[in-house]
């Protein structure tokens, strides 16, 4: 018979890839809408410093800058103006985004008050327009505030935005009805409130400051003009 022989195995060895697949970092970056909020951890919060929050509107969301839906945040706002450990102080209303001055004893105070402002938001916008899903396009955006410098700009920011948006539109000495103006008493000279259009209920839809910044730490740079164009941010 003859001799079975032994097969040698050859193994290869495939040459690795240096190219190609998954990198971190890698691709383009989103930009837009797509960008959204940075998922890092956020500054810190304490009580003695007021936060300037943004929140954003989901795509196909009408703009809030007309009366029906004017009403229905101005009224969700003043339902949720103090919760917990958290305050409204001031906000705005623009078309696809919302500004808000707000205090908070801590992260997870302005957390909880901010959640709780979101659904009573959504709830009240989807009942009106007939729709079911987020109202919010990504989660709210947020800085602290530390300095009077900074609390007066984002005063002049956030009152009068529209002005940011509108430049020359308007007579100078109107308020901005869709923000919270009406009830700010730091203005240079009384501003006046719009005779027709959306008119701010009488009732303020926010809590007063307790915060030395927001009380009087700003006003030590002076008080703001109702014409004041906020910089760009």
């Amino acid at each position: 018979m003859p001799r079975s022989r032994k097969r040698r195995s050859v193994q290869l060895e495939l040459p690795l890839r240096t190219w190609g697949g998954r990198r971190a970092g890698a691709g383009r970056k989103p930009s837009g809408a797509r960008a959204g909020v940075s998922h890092l951890r956020r500054p810190e919060v304490k009580a003695r410093h007021p936060v300037h929050v943004t929140l954003r509107l989901a795509m196909g969301i009408p703009s809030l800058r007309q009366k029906a839906l004017a009403r229905l945040v101005f009224a969700a706002f003043g339902a949720a103006r103090a919760q917990g450990g958290a305050r409204v102080v001031h906000f705005s209303v623009q078309s696809n985004h919302v500004h808000l001055l707000v205090e908070a004893d801590g992260e997870k105070e302005l957390a909880r008050a901010m959640q709780g402002l979101s659904i009573r938001l959504a709830r009240r916008l989807n009942g009106r327009l007939g729709r079911r899903g987020s109202v919010f396009s990504d989660r709210y955006h947020s800085r602290v505030l530390r300095t009077p410098l900074e609390v007066r700009r984002a005063l002049v920011y956030v009152l009068n935005n529209h002005r940011r948006h509108h430049t020359g539109q308007g007579r100078p000495s109107l308020i901005d009805p869709f923000s919270t103006a009406a009830y700010f008493d730091g203005f240079t000279v009384a501003p006046r409130r719009p005779g027709s259009g959306f008119v701010p209920p009488e009732e303020p839809p926010v809590a007063p400051p307790r915060t030395w910044l927001l009380q009087t730490g700003w006003r030590r740079l002076g008080l703001l003009r109702p014409d004041e164009v906020p910089a760009k941010d």
